[in-house]
């Protein structure tokens, strides 16, 4: 392929430091759980334990996939890590996709790129193989690490599930760039997939019919890491990749460079009312596809998490040691603190629609389409505020639906439609700290575009610190710098007015000085 390697070379450039955090990231999940792990069970009576009580819960099988080898150290990695390792894998391959390809399309940088000396699909497989470098990347560090506490031959087999389940999803990643005509619509697509996976996954793995054969997650776990390897089916997983390249790279040469094989509608001949009412009218019309896409994934998620039902305390054995598993503490019921531990982790997927939302602005000022709206008589505050409210109207909304399908979910199984506010209250309470994030986010864009991609790094930091912190034994300051530390864990724990208020406030001042950093700085 002419200009290849220049390009290839280009891209890693870009990417260096991204690839980096995204690589170092995977790693470090995964050792912190084989750490924790050896860490909450020293002697092998107490995992003996352990592993009894966790063998037959369905509600922990759903969410972390079979329970295989549960009395070794790297049977509770492969099991607490696997499926989720695998979908981070599949995000870092989707989002460096979808940056090679569309979104330099969408830019009109892919234009000047293939004006030189190039080969018309030489973009589409230096994408792919950057893709490939990062997954194999990952998977190797993966089992570099892992394998200085655990089998080696285990590790591998993690690290092979991890790169695999990458690469099956940058390839598709590849595929949905071919067909759709936007960024937004090619994650919008992947996501939708990586979600039908996890769900295809769960199902399976529960009702032990074979479903999960149809999920490339349940390809990755039935390598069976730590519990008498198997090697093939990795070899679906890599070689659907390579079909799908295939798919992709026979899809390029079928449609225009810049539009995809579904053609974008054309717009209504007249704009509607809303254009009108200012910035907020504008921004909405901009993000509708993907704040309803990130709330129908809550949505679903908190529907899903429901159905565990209220029969969770006979499934778990000794209940004593599966409260260990949880984040939420204190000596109420199980099923409280199961639904306490399950609110929080919809909390902290709420965050994610407010962070995309709030970062749009930056987007359109990246492309070039916010200095042609602010030449018009729209004014600056007015063009941020529509952005802004549009990321905290997706933040509290992802937050109260999540909730709602907590509840919604609880009714179906159980005929209890008295816990749907209960349920969307434990949520919606997360509100607070998902508006603190996005005011961080927004500061961090005042400041200067180029900080804003950091408000990614505090989410992340505050899912690594609610989920691991408290089994890595973190110090009580750092795990009190994630707001979500601070928010009563509903319905396991009491309400308490004092966190709400301060988490409030703080939200408040730091989207005011980011109102103020922005009116001071050169926006486009």
């Amino acid at each position: 392929m002419t200009g290849g390697g220049a390009l290839l070379r280009l891209h890693l450039r870009r990417d260096r430091w991204m690839l980096l955090w995204w690589v170092a990231g995977i790693a470090v999940f995964y050792w912190s759980q084989a750490w924790g792990t050896e860490a909450s069970y020293p002697t092998q009576g107490e995992l003996d334990e352990a592993a009894a009580a966790m063998q037959g819960n369905a509600a922990f099988i759903a969410m972390a996939g079979p329970a295989r080898a549960l009395d070794t150290i790297g049977g509770q990695t492969a099991w607490q890590a696997g499926a989720f390792g695998m979908i981070l894998t599949g995000l870092m391959a989707m989002f460096l996709i979808g940056r090679h390809t569309r979104a330099e399309e969408e830019s009109g940088r892919d234009e000047l790129i293939r004006a030189s000396a190039i080969g018309r699909r030489t973009p589409l497989l230096a994408a792919g193989l950057v893709a490939v470098l990062a997954c194999v990347a990952a998977g190797a560090v993966v089992a570099a690490t892992l394998s200085t506490m655990l089998p080696w031959k285990g590790s591998v087999a993690l690290g092979v599930g991890a790169a695999g389940a990458g690469l099956f999803f940058g390839a598709l990643t590849l595929v949905a760039a071919q067909i759709t005509s936007s960024t937004r619509a090619v994650y919008g697509a992947v996501g939708i997939a990586l979600g039908g996976s996890y769900v295809l996954r769960a199902i399976g793995d529960v009702a032990g019919n074979g479903l999960s054969w149809a999920s490339p997650l349940g390809w990755g776990q039935a390598m069976r890491a730590f519990s008498g390897e198997r090697w093939w089916p990795a070899a679906l997983l890599v070689g659907s990749a390579a079909a799908l390249g295939v798919v992709a790279f026979a899809l390029l040469g079928r449609r225009d460079i810049g539009s995809g094989l579904r053609a974008a509608r054309p717009g209504p001949s007249s704009a509607s009312r809303s254009l009108g009412a200012g910035g907020w009218g504008l921004a909405w019309r901009l993000q509708r596809p993907g704040v309803l896409g990130w709330l129908g994934a809550l949505a679903l998620v908190g529907l899903a998490m429901g159905t565990i039902g209220d029969d969770v305390e006979g499934l778990v054995g000794d209940e004593g040691l599966a409260r260990d598993l949880l984040v939420a503490g204190g000596s109420g019921a199980f099923t409280d603190q199961l639904y306490g531990t399950v609110a929080l982790m919809v909390g902290l997927g709420a965050a994610g629609p407010a962070i995309a939302a709030a970062l749009h602005a930056r987007a359109e000022e990246d492309a070039g389409r916010a200095e042609l709206v602010l030449s018009t008589a729209l004014p600056r505050g007015r063009w941020a505020l529509g952005h802004l409210a549009i990321a905290m109207a997706a933040g509290v909304a992802g937050a109260l639906i999540g909730g709602f399908g907590m509840g919604l979910g609880y009714l179906l199984v159980t005929g209890d439609a008295s816990q749907i506010p209960r349920f969307t209250g434990a949520v919606g309470i997360y509100a607070l700290p998902v508006l603190v994030l996005l005011a961080v986010t927004w500061t961090l864009y005042g400041l200067g575009r180029r900080w804003a991609p950091l408000g990614w790094a505090a989410l992340g930091f505050c899912v690594f610190a609610m989920i691991v912190g408290r089994t890595l034994q973190l110090p009580g300051w750092l795990l009190g710098v994630s707001p979500y530390q601070h928010i009563p864990l509903l319905p396991a724990e009491p309400f308490a007015w004092t966190p709400v208020v301060v988490l409030a406030a703080i939200a408040a001042v730091l989207l005011g000085t980011g109102a103020a950093a922005l009116r001071h700085r050169d926006v486009a």
